[in-house]
């Protein structure tokens, strides 16, 4: 059984998700957006063994506890982002364009994600699905035994992510938005990057940039 964490950290609100198989204790931090050390302090209090860190896209508020992760959790930890987001990793998610200053170094990521690509956790394998438009690199991770999609900033409970931030693409956004997670079934929750839970078959019906 999947058991999930969820944090809204950092300037912006940013959801992070400690996700752990609760038979073998593994977990994996998707989006650490922000307070690294506190993340790290879940994991220990509820027993994990971490095992990787998955970004779902490489904007500031979505990888600002990483370095702080791995000062502590060792370099050895593996950090998971699809290459076409390398750029904007090298420049710390874009955070000085916003007045932010990110501490620490990042890592260079060892796990680069492909469309289609299966990553573990404990027993499940989550399917990696490139969704770009909002950044080039954008990725979300569907758990289909649970029915879970983490969508970072996808689609949110009525509403999409940005166009506008450089490497975006409204047309493509919304193209890749029906593709890959339109196409999943009605009951598939959506954990975003912001904002409350949803359901694909709700923001089918009600989201204005979809219906």
């Amino acid at each position: 059984m999947l058991k999930i964490h969820t944090y809204s950290l950092g300037p912006v609100v940013t959801n992070a998700y400690l996700v752990a198989d609760l038979d073998t204790k593994d977990c994996v931090i998707i989006d650490p957006a922000w307070n690294g050390d506190y993340l790290l302090e879940q994991v220990l209090k509820n027993g994990y063994s971490i095992k990787a860190l998955w970004i779902t896209h490489a904007h500031f508020d979505h990888i600002g506890g990483v370095a702080e992760i791995i000062e502590n959790a060792g370099d050895d930890l593996p950090v998971a982002l699809h290459p076409l987001d390398l750029p904007l990793w090298s420049i710390k998610g874009g955070a000085s364009m916003f007045g932010i200053a990110m501490q620490g170094n990042l890592p260079k990521p060892q796990i680069m994600l492909t469309h289609g690509q299966k990553v573990q956790l404990g027993k499940y394998l989550f399917e990696v699905r490139h969704v770009p438009g909002h950044s080039p690199g954008h990725v979300v991770f569907y758990e289909p035994v649970h029915g879970i999609l983490f969508c970072g900033d996808t689609v949110f409970k009525g509403s999409i992510g940005r166009t506008d931030l450089p490497g975006g693409d409204y047309r493509t956004f919304i193209k890749n938005i029906r593709e890959q997670l339109l196409t999943l079934p009605d009951e598939t929750r959506l954990l975003p990057g912001h904002g409350e839970e949803t359901t694909i078959g709700v923001e089918r019906l009600t989201n204005p940039y979809l219906v």
